[in-house]
């Protein structure tokens, strides 16, 4: 099944890229390099580009 853009909610993420909007896309990739996509993050944790799970858990307060 093709990846196709996300048109029910905006994609968060404010780095731009070929997989921005593609949720299917984004999360394979960021689950193969072990992180996590932008939509899993806050606003501010988004914005720091650490995608690592010490800053999902920083970020959710854990």
């Amino acid at each position: 099944m093709p990846c196709e853009l996300n048109t029910v909610m905006p994609c968060p993420c404010t780095y731009s890229c070929e997989r921005r909007g593609k949720c299917c896309a984004c999360l394979a990739y960021h689950t193969k390099n072990g992180e996590f996509p932008a939509c899993f993050f806050s606003k501010a944790g988004e914005k720091t580009y650490d995608r690592s799970f010490r800053a999902l858990a920083k970020d959710r307060g854990a």
